[in-house]
């Protein structure tokens, strides 16, 4: 048989499909190559525990996880000509996807699993293991009726800037000659960028522009803060969303540093000593962060909330047709037109995994000693939040690559908490019902979340979405087992949280488990929740869908950082302008200047996540210090953020120029 082309995407990978156009894969659905071999399965497993346990480690260290699939991708490239028979390009997205189950599984489980140990109630490590393990299947289980409407049905409206990023690595890959080099190139310049960048002191990585008189004036009387995060892996997310998705989910940054923060400063700050519930202390004490996570933090998850309702209301079209086309099969014993490329596992294997799910679920919960009337609660709220969260997170990754897991999680958490205190569940019993709970859900939503990227870099390629499906059972099942049994030897060996009297062991900060065991220690003794907070939230959900934008990119803006998405709208403008270059330019010439722009901003996204696992790596070690790299002009802000705002310039036009250079020789 012939050697197959896989080295070129189609022309249509990245945009809408007309009335009657087709997507054709790289790897056609007739094709028959190895996908789940020896190889990938068990190189898949390998790289999911090697990354469970120093994602594990670095999270509670630092408060940071390390992205998984876009270094993975590029080892399975390198492994690929290893072997006599070099490894297809379906096996080695099999690869990449067992081994990225590993942050999707550790960053669901230290948003919780550790606030256990904190609070002193020291899971079995059965329990541990498995509200990793059943939060992970539940998170797959539910994804897959949904892969149709995110991966067919919105081909081309959604930008997937990760999926972008590990399919360039994965065909450029096949590609070899001056692709690869391009992309080698841009990862290596990206990797030694943010590694020094975010591992040591060279120079600031965030930028405020505060040393400038009027921007601090504006900081300390209005609360209008200003941020921008300096990484070149920011950026080249921004240049795969786009202009368009890059500028709403800015806009939802501006609204709130310059609209809502300062407005409730103007408001608070008039009201003395009085103190505005679910805030401590008065505004007139707090700085815009004090604000944004009081109150505006809210507000963020209950428009993130929304907007997942709107989604599942708009993918229930596709999800009904794909129960059909489901029961067609089970019914006749073949599905109508049921290529390769679009064959997911049976749904009667969807429905049991459910039920026994369910069941195993439900038998957790009664071994903690609570009525049956709480299980069936808790047991409906596990299921509902999975379900319901499994759309939000695959939304957030397919338009920004970012999962509210913190915010969906803390919504989990309150909800919850109010729901079964009304059952009469409170206390240490209560703590750890509710806190399992959120855990299995932060689970889930994590997984489905990094799930639909192997999805749609599977689409794009032309794995088997069913082969897809198999095996990330295999890599949750791996992950959960070794990031469950390394948060339990951590927990032995060091304190989570805060040091304990009397209690000599070092501390791991565990940020997100902290803060979550603050506020579910707090609804767990009756305190209300913010609802009007939620429904302002819900309410601007509503407005941007009569306007007919994207809420759930607009409320993702809400809830992250400035500082993230402004860079992310630089990137996006650079797009745009090379994109316009190309098209001037057009034909065979402007397009090569559009694909180089994407092979660049998959390498800088491919090169800042390798530099942030290398530096994640580091902060571990005991004696480590961002002092071992410092520059005389560090501590002077205002040339060390001059510094770093030329430096970004730099990379800006490092991507402008290697997009352009295939105009320049053939000028």
């Amino acid at each position: 048989m012939p050697e197959l082309e896989t080295k070129f995407l189609p022309e249509n990978a990245y945009r809408p499909l007309g009335a009657k156009e087709l997507y054709l894969p790289i790897v056609p659905a007739e094709a028959n190559l190895p996908e789940i071999t020896l190889r990938s399965v068990l190189w898949g497993t390998a790289f999911c525990v090697i990354f469970s346990v120093a994602s594990a480690y670095s999270a509670l260290k630092v408060g940071q996880g390390m992205e998984a699939a876009i270094p993975i991708s590029i080892l399975a490239i390198g492994l690929a000509r290893m072997y006599r028979r070099r490894s297809t390009v379906l096996e080695n997205m099999i690869i990449t996807g067992m081994g990225g189950a590993s942050a999707a599984v550790v960053s669901g489980a230290v948003f919780t699993v550790p606030a256990l140990y904190a609070l002193h109630l020291d899971p079995h490590p059965v329990q541990t293991i498995f509200i990793c393990l059943a939060g992970g299947c539940l998170g797959i289980l539910f994804l897959i009726p949904l892969r149709r409407y995110f991966v067919r049905e919105m081909h081309g409206k959604l930008p997937f800037p990760e999926a972008t990023a590990i399919t360039e690595v994965l065909v450029t890959g096949e590609k070899g000659g001056s692709q690869a080099r391009l992309l080698l190139q841009a990862t290596v310049i990206a990797a030694i960028y943010d590694f020094f960048v975010t591992t040591f002191h060279v120079w600031k990585e965030y930028l405020n522009f505060q040393f400038v008189p009027a921007v601090k004036s504006l900081a300390e009387r209005g609360r209008m803060v200003f941020n921008f995060d300096a990484v070149s892996f920011i950026l080249g997310l921004g240049y795969v969303m786009g202009l368009r998705v890059a500028l709403i989910f800015c806009a939802g940054g501006v609204l709130v540093n310059f609209v809502l923060v300062p407005m409730i400063w103007f408001i608070g700050s008039h009201l003395g000593e009085v103190t505005v519930y679910p805030a401590t202390i008065p505004i007139s004490h707090m700085g815009a962060s004090d604000i944004y996570r009081n109150y505006v933090r809210f507000i963020g998850v209950g428009a993130i909330a929304s907007a997942g309702l709107v989604g599942i209301i708009k993918s229930l079209r596709v999800v009904v047709e794909s129960f059909r086309i489901a029961l067609h099969a089970f019914r006749h014993g073949e599905a109508p037109h049921m290529e390769r490329t679009d064959r997911d596992v049976p749904i009667v294997t969807i429905l049991l995994g459910v039920v026994l799910g369910a069941i195993a679920v439900a038998i957790f919960f009664g071994q903690l000693h609570v009525s049956w009337t709480v299980v069936f609660v808790g047991l409906l709220l596990t299921l509902v939040f999975s379900f319901f969260f499994t759309t939000v997170a695959a939304n957030a990754i397919a338009t920004t690559a970012n999962n509210p897991a913190s915010g969906m999680t803390l919504l989990t958490v309150i909800v919850s908490a109010v729901v079964l205190l009304k059952f009469g569940l409170s206390g240490t019993t209560g703590i750890f019902f509710v806190m399992a709970l959120a855990g299995m859900v932060c689970v889930a939503l994590c997984a489905s979340g990094q799930f639909i990227t192997d999805l749609k870099t599977g689409y794009w390629i032309g794995s088997t979405p069913g082969a897809q499906e198999k095996v990330k059972f295999i890599g949750v099942v791996a992950a959960a087992i070794t990031a469950g049994l390394t948060i339990i030897l951590l927990a032995k060996a060091f304190q989570f949280g805060e040091a304990v009297p009397g209690d000599l062991r070092q501390v791991l900060v565990a940020p997100q488990a902290s803060a979550l065991k603050a506020v579910v220690s707090g609804f767990m003794s009756g305190q209300p929740a913010p609802y009007v907070l939620f429904g302002i939230g819900a309410m601007v959900t509503v407005v941007l869908e009569m306007l007919g934008l994207s809420s759930m990119v607009f409320a993702l803006g809400i809830y992250l950082p400035l500082q993230l998405t402004t860079p992310i709208l630089a990137g996006g403008f650079l797009s745009h302008l090379v994109n316009k270059r190309g098209e001037k330019i057009g034909g065979e010439q402007g397009k090569s200047v559009r694909e180089r722009g994407i092979i660049l901003a998959g390498g800088l996204m491919a090169g800042g996540a390798l530099g942030g696992v290398i530096g994640a790596a580091l902060r571990v070690l005991p004696n480590f210090k961002e002092e071992w790299v410092q520059t005389p002009f560090y501590e002077n802000v205002p040339v060390s953020q001059t510094v770093s705002a030329l430096a970004f310039v730099g990379l800006c036009l490092y991507v402008w120029f290697s997009s352009l250079k295939t105009e320049k020789e053939h000028a």
